[in-house]
């Protein structure tokens, strides 16, 4: 039996997992874990997010490498938020301690990648691209809205430069605020797609606000909240929540495009899995500039998952 089979292992915010994939870029089994969150709340302390980790994760983990153990020849584990020194949070512990674990036991390599390179990789392996020099990435979730500049690194993961993003809230927490007010669960984008889709355009008008690359969602939060309190038609209103953040998004990658004059964009995290978004998106950047091509991760890896950082394997040599 060869050893050919890497394992990737992410404790986030609120998604444990872990994932097998070969080294010839296939899937071979992933699970993951939603971490709990009670209702009404909007979100989870480090401190509980820690403790559900602890008790999630060495099932996960169990039922992933069942009879594949001999196989696995590296571990990739997210160690941190975001590819910078002082990045992190102490959920990524955790899974960090667990492959540091089974590294040793398995005589497998370990890699320590970033949580953010693993939602970029979910999203080139799931394109099927391995190899791109430079592209812009735009990173939306829960915990993050980030402009990014990535440049592939022979035998590592990536170069990551920030260049615009988000001055507040996140796309996910104007979400998640808007719709936990209209008595959603958390996380509430799912849910908020859904109720948008029996909603009239235009019949809310919820303000967007950008400066440059730079984009401010609490402005458009408190408006929503307004129309709430107003006792507007609840469609109408998730549906103005993802207009807002369309022309948001627009505005800046049509700047970005052009200023750092590169056309290939990629479009990962949970908020990225929303329809409505990637249709306007593709409407307005790609069909009206037929050199701009925009990349979405598959929806199956927008949120929090193991399958990218198990893929990031792939670009390391054993």
């Amino acid at each position: 039996m060869s050893k050919d089979l890497i394992l990737g292992i992410d404790t986030s915010n609120y998604t444990t997992s872990a994932a097998l994939v070969a080294q010839t870029g296939e899937l071979v089994t992933q699970n993951r874990a939603r971490l709990e969150v009670e209702k009404g709340n909007r979100g989870l302390r480090q401190s509980k997010a820690v403790f559900q980790h602890v008790e999630k994760l060495p099932e996960i983990i169990n039922e992933v490498i069942a009879g594949h153990q001999e196989q696995i020849v590296k571990i990739v584990v997210s160690s941190r938020p975001r590819n910078e020194a002082d990045s992190y949070m102490p959920v990524f512990r955790v899974g960090e301690g667990q492959a540091a674990t089974l590294a040793q036991a398995l005589n497998a390599s370990l890699e320590k990648v970033s949580h953010q390179a693993g939602h970029l990789m979910a999203g080139l392996w799931s394109n099927e691209i391995y190899h791109s020099e430079r592209f812009l990435a735009l990173h939306l979730s829960g915990g993050t809205s980030e402009l990014l500049l990535v440049n592939e690194k022979e035998n590592a993961s990536f170069e990551i430069e920030k260049i615009g993003g988000s001055q507040d809230l996140t796309a996910g927490q104007f979400i998640d605020r808007v719709g936990v007010k209209l008595g959603l669960s958390f996380p509430a984008g799912p849910e908020l797609e859904k109720l948008a889709q029996q909603g009239s355009e235009d019949t809310v008008d919820i303000p967007h606000s950008v400066q440059g690359l730079e984009v401010s969602f609490s402005g458009p939060c408190s408006a929503a909240m307004r129309e709430i309190e107003a006792g507007k038609n609840k469609a109408d209103i998730a549906l103005g929540v993802q207009q807002s953040i369309a022309h948001s998004l627009i505005e800046v990658l049509s700047k970005a495009v052009k200023e750092y004059d590169c056309q290939d964009v990629l479009l990962v995290g949970g908020v990225m899995a929303n329809q409505y978004l990637r249709d306007k998106l593709k409407a307005d950047l790609e069909e009206k500039n037929s050199d701009t091509q925009l990349y979405f991760a598959d929806p199956r890896w927008s949120s929090d998952n193991a399958v990218g950082t198990a893929a990031i394997g792939l670009k390391f040599d054993n």
